[in-house]
């Protein structure tokens, strides 16, 4: 008898464990059977090269759409606290708006992502002169890799699948000499759309020759879906120092406190409570356009910064293994854009957060490196992870 019961209570135990295996292969089809990559064609440039839009779409029903020119993020559709989709990245509907007119809206940005003083820096005692193409202040600077950076060239392109990812990878070689910066870069960068609501951007790059690179990317973001301007955001930057900077918004090389002044969001505080302020940096940016020194040591992943917005609950939470962030609260936005679905981008319509080096560190020897030599690689990871509350 005791034999019997022993048979049946492994029968009913083999039974369970196939259970469970054929239920956990069931939810890995049906993951699989939700995430989807999609291509089209989404224009031609001037020159002849027709573009690819990558749509990615993860089991959750969030989606991404990823164009080869510029690398850019297109769309990203998330859900409000009441599960309504909702487009969160400003841009426009076609490809001839985005060569027309671009403030960098979802693009990848190098080979030096902010500002670079007076187009110049030096490596091992050889200067280097690139394109100054920013004047803020009415002085002049080198911005975003140029005239014609990473933004505006097209990159080859192919599909990534993962057990719960989807995704698109990216490459480009930049030549020794584009753009002025040395050596033959190749670079990959790879966004994929996570089963947990996270778009990651993964990037790679190696050298023949020594040079300065700082990639990033540069969507401008709306957690109410564009609806309105971004001033209620509530944010959190998880940065005790920032990098003051001059009136050309070239960093002094100070590493600032963020106590006692508006550039303090170690608290969640709403974007728009002291942008106005007298502060000298406030008004040297027209609001913020400022790095900030992460809380981290090393090369970890670290929460660098986490968005809310109170009446649609979505949240997006940024994390990477930079040193600094950018924020940028959409201050030279000015209601001359019309952008997608012809919804009109007012002043501060959009905030960015680019995981980054510091601005102008090829000229800042107390800054982190981006100096990037033969036999070594450039290898970051910035993660937006995205919810409700």
């Amino acid at each position: 008898m005791l034999t019997r019961k022993l048979r049946l209570v492994g029968i009913v135990v083999i039974m369970v464990a196939v259970g469970t295996m054929l239920s956990s292969c069931t939810e890995e089809k049906e993951a699989k059977k939700k995430m989807d990559i999609e291509v089209k064609q989404f224009g031609t440039t001037p020159d002849g090269q027709k573009i690819q839009l990558y749509t990615l779409r993860n089991s959750k029903g969030l989606k991404a759409e990823i164009m080869t020119y510029g690398g850019i993020l297109v769309s990203l559709q998330v859900p409000d606290s009441q599960g309504n989709m909702g487009d969160i990245v400003l841009g426009y509907d076609n490809l001839d708006d985005y060569i027309k007119n671009n403030p960098y809206f979802g693009c990848i940005v190098g080979r030096y992502g902010n500002r670079i003083a007076k187009g110049k820096f030096s490596i091992d005692g050889k200067q280097y002169s690139l394109a100054t193409n920013n004047d803020p202040g009415g002085i002049a600077c080198h911005l975003h890799g140029g005239i014609k950076g990473f933004d505006k060239v097209v990159w080859k392109a192919e599909p990534v699948e993962q057990k719960d990812a989807v995704g698109v990878k990216l490459s480009y070689l930049s030549k020794d000499g584009e753009e002025g910066y040395p050596g033959n870069l190749n670079c990959t960068v790879t966004y994929s759309l996570t089963n947990n609501n996270e778009l990651k951007i993964e990037y790679l790059a190696t050298t023949d020759k020594p040079t300065a690179v700082n990639l990033t990317h540069h969507s401008y973001f709306n957690l109410t879906g564009c609806e309105r301007d971004i001033l209620d955001h509530q944010l959190m930057l998880n940065a005790d120092k920032f990098t003051p900077t001059d009136a050309g918004l070239i960093p002094t090389g100070e590493l600032r406190s963020v106590k006692d002044t508006v550039m303090d969001f170690t608290q969640p505080a709403a974007i728009g409570a002291r942008i106005n302020s007298d502060y000298e940096q406030i008004k040297f940016g027209g609001g913020y356009d400022h790095n900030w020194v992460l809380n981290k040591q090393g090369d970890e992943m670290t929460l660098a910064a986490e968005v809310y917005e109170p009446t649609t609950g979505r949240v997006v939470e940024v994390h990477t293994n930079e040193p600094g962030i950018q924020f940028y609260s959409g201050n030279f936005l000015d209601g001359t854009i019309t952008g997608k679905a012809g919804k009109v981008y007012n002043h501060r319509y959009g905030f960015c957060l680019e995981a980054q080096h510091y601005p102008d560190s090829p000229n800042q020897p107390n800054f982190p490196s981006t100096v990037l030599r033969p036999g070594q690689k450039y290898e970051t990871t910035t993660i937006y992870r995205f919810s409700t509350k």
